[in-house]
């Protein structure tokens, strides 16, 4: 690979540009999450939706299973319970959901810190399938986006009235904008 003299490369930039990515992602789920009471934790709008708790379990086991022992062992480890994820135990308490959650985001953004833009052209396995580690990247990214507009929209349900916007309110854009143009000169 090869740039400019003083220009970062492509693969470089494309590593630091996932990260922040993946970064806002779960900061936009934090946040929404953390206007739900425990109890709405457990919600599903109906018997084939997955409430926040599966939600939880489910990105944090998957980003657990994917980004551990990355570049050297299959995607889909052998101590993951895919389906249990969708069923969470009744007295599974908030603190052990975020925690399952946070495993899994820092085994994500630790694994990613850990790169090289060498690495981007390996290629891993997921369910002993070849992917780039590009592409195993940009399937977690997606999945993890998936899921996000998922605990995003389902927490701005159940917070009814009492839901703080997480971007531009609505009727807000004409400030925003200028705010921002404002700030660019």
């Amino acid at each position: 690979m090869t740039s400019e003299p003083g220009q970062t490369p492509a693969a470089a930039l494309y590593l630091q540009d996932v990260s922040i990515r993946l970064r806002t992602l779960k900061d936009l789920a934090d946040r929404a999450l953390a206007q739900v009471s425990d109890e709405d934790l457990r919600v599903a709008l109906d018997p084939e939706s997955n409430s926040l708790a599966a939600l939880l379990l489910h990105l944090g086991g998957s980003l657990r299973s994917r980004w551990t022992d990355f570049l050297a062992t299959d995607g889909e480890k052998d101590d993951r319970d895919r389906d249990s994820e969708f069923e969470p135990a009744a007295d599974a308490t908030r603190e052990q959901l975020l925690a399952r959650w946070e495993d899994g985001w820092s085994r994500f953004f630790a694994t990613l810190a850990g790169l090289t833009v060498d690495d981007l052209t390996r290629t891993v396995t997921i369910r002993a399938e070849p992917h780039t580690v590009v592409q195993a990247i940009d399937r977690s990214l997606t999945h993890a986006a998936y899921h996000v507009g998922q605990i995003v929209f389902l927490a701005k349900h159940l917070s009814g009235d009492a839901w703080r916007t997480l971007s531009v309110p609505r009727g807000g854009t004409r400030a925003f904008n200028a705010e921002m143009f404002g700030k660019a000169r």
